[in-house]
């Protein structure tokens, strides 16, 4: 289902992910169920970028896994030391920050996992490293779910950028993939697409561009 009917295959993937971490979760957990969570928050924005929009560079597989998981362990350990709620959930959510940017798995809800988990070591519930049991289940049920899902649904995932123009003869590129690189690095910014699919998307204009004047000469 794509175009139109794109937020369904989202929105029934999503829901079937988080069913199947719960269901799995809870199975895992067995006699500890009644005191671990069997579903943390943060994954539902996880499975709103693994299945809305899974070509993202921040909803890849080990953005998903290791961005939660890294800022779910970094925020149970500064939740633990410093005992402090008010302060453990920036701490956390920095750290995690600056953890996942240099190994590469930055992803938005790994700075929910990272306060999620300062404020539950660092407040009255004290949680302990057993909770990243829960969170690993859900983590990666969710990845795997995502994984079949998207990929029996049309959308390759961990996402490759889309193939060259079946004609290259009619594609006039005037641009490489460096130009691009260097317009990013001239913005200073992060733009929430890959490198190789911003190429791929002009190259698919120009073809479509050289297509228009042929027709209309």
């Amino acid at each position: 289902m794509r175009g139109h009917l794109g937020w369904l295959r989202g929105a029934l993937g999503a829901a079937l992910a988080i069913i199947l971490s719960a269901v799995v979760t809870w199975l895992l957990l067995g006699s500890k169920s009644a005191a671990l969570p069997w579903v943390v928050a943060p994954l539902g924005a996880s499975a709103v970028l693994v299945f809305a929009v899974p070509a993202s560079p921040l909803a890849q597989p080990w953005s998903v896994v290791g961005g939660n998981l890294i800022s779910a362990a970094i925020g149970i350990g500064i939740g633990m030391y410093t005992g402090s709620a008010m302060l453990a959930p920036g701490l956390a959510v920095g750290v995690a920050i600056a953890v996942m940017t240099f190994t590469r798995c930055l992803h938005p809800p790994g700075g929910a996992c990272a306060l999620l988990c300062a404020l539950g070591a660092a407040g009255g519930e004290a949680w302990t490293w057993a909770y990243l049991l829960p969170i690993t289940a859900n983590v990666l049920t969710l990845a795997l779910v995502g994984m079949i899902y998207n990929n029996l649904t049309g959308h390759s995932w961990p996402h490759r950028a889309p193939p060259p123009a079946s004609n290259p003869a009619l594609v006039r590129c005037s641009h490489t993939r460096s130009d691009i690189e260097d317009v990013l690095a001239d913005w200073d910014e992060v733009l929430d697409v890959d490198i190789d699919d911003l190429d791929a998307f002009l190259r698919e204009v120009n073809r479509h561009v050289a297509r228009r004047e042929i027709v209309e000469r």
